[in-house]
């Protein structure tokens, strides 16, 4: 069973930028969508960026669209989240999901999650 397993979350001040990368464990990301999604106290987790087995698609939220940035090395099996001008708002735990389906216009529901990684952006 596929563990994706986070690194590079942190506290950064506004506008600046993080990168958060995800690899497998037990075993491998090659037939699997890869998503991240985020988590702040007292609301759902929200799908924030998706790409497709190939990598060719990608989703992102309204709220990230032209910020962030999803890419996955397939070679290396790592998928990473480049997010820049970052805000207060994108404070969140972050988690790198593996999932068989990629929908269109959705990005992923999740089968299986990470531990999470906290991002925190203050001003």
């Amino acid at each position: 069973q596929v563990q994706p397993v986070e690194s590079g979350g942190g506290s950064v001040q506004v506008g600046d930028s993080l990168t958060l990368s995800c690899t497998a464990s037990g075993g491998s990301f090659s037939k699997f969508a890869i998503g991240w999604f985020r988590q702040v106290a007292g609301k759902e987790r929200e799908c924030v960026a998706a790409c497709s087995v190939s990598g060719a698609t990608t989703y992102y939220a309204d709220s990230v669209k032209g910020r962030f940035t999803i890419s996955r090395e397939i070679a290396g099996d790592t998928v990473t989240l480049q997010m820049d001008n970052l805000q207060a708002e994108d404070t969140a735990i972050y988690y790198c999901v593996a999932d068989y389906i990629f929908i269109e216009g959705r990005g992923i529901l999740g089968d299986y999650w990470g531990q999470g990684t906290q991002v925190t952006v203050s001003s």
